[in-house]
């Protein structure tokens, strides 16, 4: 510029060299030298001199370099985050900058860059335990720098003069401390096994990451790092998830882990199962405790609590204490069980909070034989299934199962379990195993008591004053072995003895009703017997002697006062085969009465009818007619108008039982009896009442089902025949056949084995509901033989067995005995069992002693009979029409 044409730039450039050369001078008249020396210019260009002179020294001082510069500098926000600076003058400078040990923002090592910041990422090698970055840059820099220099002379003359500049570039360096690194591993977990078995070991499976940095390597060898394990538990169900555990969580056990990098562990396994429940690791890695290798890590560790991952189950093992609801039943009883629900090996486990539910099973075993069964761990081969029945337990706790009918007797235990197969899929996993108790358990064991039944006749009605009485009792339904067993500590021993009690005499046989209170009713005499099958006469000998002093009237009595195998019982007092009348003396005419008892049940299309004991002074001609009211509804009032059966006039000639024909009826409902005494004339002497006790007989329908049932001939003497009776009721399918088997016993038990079989019945067809007889058979030994009948399908299936030792199927073969001579008796006993006090009574000893004793001995058995059975079999029918010929 200070070439410049233009006065006004080279006043200007003189000026601002002036001030710069020599400011001392300049700036020395008392003001600014600008202001001093532009004075002298003309005063219109004073303003455009100043101007050009500020204009200058604005670029001057931008423009101005002395010598071009260059510096670096690294500054660290991190371990691996930093900024490089550079400074250079002037700002305008740029050249290319290299990093080692680090990358520029956005990559790359080298960049192109001027004055400024940069941001940086350190990248030390993997496994570096500490690391440096370094920044160096080269600016090529010719040209720049001061292009005038100012001399001075040895006289003080100071001279400007123009110089060349910079003629090489510059360059910077920069690297930063030492920086320590570290690293933080993170722990993921799965257990091995959702479920685990108690006394198996727990495993838990470690997955090892790092989340910042890289597993640092000393010496070329991974640094160690201690992992901790907690678990936590047992919990009744799945504990909630949490950053930590609750306080007071219970811990198992602790196991450790050495990680030595990234990658996949397994836990030692040295804590087992103790019991039932949910288990939870936590995983934590403690810096603090690490030793040297802490200042390697970033931070400590902890896993969450509680998640479902890293939670193992040990499923528990539910079981059950039962006791039977009933320690003694009766047949047809409804049995039930009460268990008592818990778990053996810890807690019972909730989901969602409540108890996850179990479903146990129960099975009733009849127990084979007569005998409590032995406690097992095996049910028997032979035990048989009355039912199953199913309790879901829904927690610890007390329930009671449905209920199974009662068999016909014996013994009864139930067998309880829990199987994982039988619980709902998502059930199953949580129990631990099968569980079931034991056969035979006492207290899970009820007595069905076998029922017994007597069927008994005295050998006479009319008994004198001083006379004696006979009684011949049949005594059924006590299992074969009865009176043998002797207890066991649970079950109490037999009772082997019945008691035969004569009552009497009593005033008038109105008194003796199944009512009759026996407490304070007078006792002339009391018999006892072994409580056992069999047929007992009763007055044969001086030591059972039955001799009546005072008239009245008698009745025998059998009870048995019960035991654990057998019921009580007691036969009825209102029995009129067994009683015995004696006549007061003098003579004096004794009132007719009547005293019946019709079939108390029968089916649909079956034979029933009435039986009816006439006593007193019978007059000549006397007749006696049986008519039968019904079906009707059995809740509506007896209606006695028009009989739907009517017999013919039946001649009464003595005192004695008498009986109706049989009739049948197509329908259900009550069937009301009603018989008429007549005398010669058709007068009325004794008329029953309509709907009176004991002359109702109920119809049933015939089951669905076939229903056998069975009654053996109880009692034989060696050499004579035995046989077997099936009643069979229900639906019969077409083609059916039915057989029957004997078996010989040897021991206590009923078994039924093929060697002890002694006799099998041809197979005989069954058409329909009723009554088929076995053949005959004369065993060859005395001792024990049960009977078992076989129902067959026209294809052989079975339709129906029945069960060894069942009661009225046991038929005891006796030894012959030689009997020992009856006593001594009065005139006439065996007849009439009085003397010549029954001549009055119309009935003369000839008549009397063939027709009057077999109508007394066949009326009063055919009577237990029809009362039994309620059916009439062929054979008695004959036998009646044999003495109504001798009758009339």
């Amino acid at each position: 510029m200070g070439q410049s044409g233009d006065p006004n730039l080279t006043a200007a450039v003189a000026l601002y060299v002036w001030s710069v050369a020599d400011p001392g001078v300049y700036n020395s008249h008392g003001m600014s030298g600008d202001d001093y020396y532009v004075a002298r210019a003309p005063a219109g260009v004073r303003g455009t001199i100043l101007a050009n002179l500020a204009v200058m020294r604005q670029e001057a001082s931008v423009n101005a370099v002395a010598d071009p510069s260059l510096s670096l500098s690294l500054s660290m926000s991190d371990q691996y985050a930093g900024t490089l600076t550079v400074a250079a003058h002037p700002s305008s400078l740029q050249g290319t900058a290299t990093l080692t040990g680090g990358v520029f923002a956005g990559g790359g090592a080298s960049r192109t860059v001027g004055a400024g910041q940069y941001g940086i990422t350190g990248t030390p090698a993997d496994g570096a335990a500490a690391y440096r970055i370094e920044a160096s840059m080269s600016v090529p820099a010719a040209g720049y720098g001061a292009a005038v220099d100012l001399y001075t002379t040895a006289d003080s003359q100071r001279i400007i003069a123009a110089v060349a500049g910079t003629s090489t570039g510059i360059s910077a360096h920069a690297e930063t401390p030492e920086i320590p690194l570290d690293f933080q591993p993170e722990i993921g977990t799965q257990v091995a096994s959702r479920y685990v078995a108690e006394g198996d070991a727990f495993v838990d499976q470690l997955t090892v990451t790092v989340t910042k940095g890289t597993w640092i390597t000393v010496g070329g060898t991974p640094v160690p790092v201690t992992a901790t394990g907690i678990l936590y538990g047992p919990f009744d169900e799945q504990p909630a998830e949490a950053d930590t555990a609750p306080p007071g969580t219970p811990v198992v056990g602790v196991e450790e882990v050495t990680l030595t990098g990234a990658g996949s562990y397994a836990s030692p396994g040295t804590i087992t199962a103790p019991e039932s429940g949910f288990y939870t690791w936590v995983w934590q890695i403690d810096k603090t405790t690490q030793g040297e290798t802490g200042k390697y890590l970033s931070d400590s560790f902890t896993d969450w609590f509680g998640r479902v991952t890293e939670t193992s189950v040990v499923p528990f093992q539910p079981q059950a204490v039962s006791e039977a609801d009933q320690h003694l039943a009766v047949p047809g009883e409804a049995l039930t069980d009460t268990i008592e629900v818990t778990s053996s090996n810890g807690a019972w486990l909730t989901t969602d909070g409540q108890f996850i539910p179990v479903i146990f099973e129960g099975t009733a075993y009849q127990v084979p034989g007569t005998l409590p069964p032995a406690q097992d761990g095996d049910v028997p081969a032979d035990a048989v299934a009355l039912g199953t029945v199913t309790v879901t337990a829904t927690g610890p706790g007390t329930y009671t199962s449905p209920s199974v009918a009662a068999p016909t007797g014996g013994f009864v235990t139930w067998v309880w379990g829990a199987r994982k197969a039988s619980q709902p899929e998502w059930v199953s996993d949580y129990l631990a195993a099968d569980w079931a108790d034991e056969y035979g358990i006492p207290v899970e064991t009820t007595s069905i008591r076998w029922p017994v039944t007597t069927t008994s006749l005295m050998r006479e009605y009319n008994v004198h004053n001083g006379g004696r009485a006979f009684d011949t009792v049949t005594v059924t339904g006590f299992p074969a072995n009865h009176g043998e067993f002797t207890g066991d500590g649970y079950w109490d021993a037999d009772v082997d003895e019945l008691v035969h009690t004569i009552y009497g005499p009593f005033a008038d046989d109105a008194v003796l009703t199944n009512d009759l209170d026996l407490s304070d009713a007078p006792v002339l005499t009391t018999i006892t017997t072994p409580a056992r099958n069999g047929v007992y006469r009763l007055g044969y000998t001086d030591q059972d002697a039955i001799i009546p002093t005072k008239a009245g009237y008698y009745v025998l009595v059998t009870t048995f006062a019960g035991d654990d195998r057998v019921q009580p019982y007691s036969s009825s007092p209102a029995d009129v085969l067994e009683r015995f009348y004696v006549p007061p003396t003098p003579e004096v005419e004794v009132p007719v009465t009547v005293i019946t008892q019709a079939t108390r049940a029968a089916l649909v299309g079956q034979p029933f009818g009435d039986t009816a004991l006439v006593q007193g002074t019978i007059p000549d001609g006397a007749t006696l007619t049986f008519r039968a009211y019904g079906p009707q509804a059995g809740d509506a009032a007896p209606v006695c108008e028009t009989p739907s059966f009517e017999s013919d006039p039946i001649p009464v000639t003595q005192a004695g039982v008498y009986t109706s024909p049989t009739t049948t009826v197509a329908e259900p409902g009550n069937v009301y009896w009603v018989e008429t005494l007549y005398d010669a004339d058709g007068t009325v002497l004794v008329a029953g009442a309509c709907g009176a006790p004991g002359e109702t007989t109920v119809v049933g329908e015939h089951p669905a089902g076939v229903i056998v049932t069975t009654t053996a001939v109880a009692t034989v003497t060696l050499g004579d025949p035995a046989h077997d009776v099936a009643t069979v009721t229900g639906t019969v399918p077409v083609g059916a056949t039915l057989t029957f088997e004997a078996y010989r016993q040897d021991g206590d038990t009923a078994t039924c084995t093929p060697g002890e079989l002694e006799f099998t019945s041809p197979a005989q067809p069954v058409t329909g509901p009723g009554e088929y007889i076995s053949e005959e058979v004369v065993f060859e030994k005395a001792g024990t033989y049960y009977w078992i009948e076989t129902l067959h399908s026209v294809d052989g299936t079975v339709l129906h067995r029945g069960v060894c030792g069942a009661p009225n199927e046991t038929t005891t073969v006796t030894p012959v005995v030689v009997t020992p001579d009856s006593p001594e008796l009065p005139p006439n006993l065996a007849l009439t069992g009085g003397g010549d006090w029954m001549l009055p009574l119309g009935i003369g000893a000839g008549v009397f002693g063939l027709a009057g004793v077999l109508t007394l001995w066949f009326g009063r058995r055919l009577a237990i009979y029809r009362e039994r059975n309620g059916y009439v079999r062929e054979d008695d029918e004959e036998f009646q029409n044999l003495i109504d010929s001798m009758n009339g």
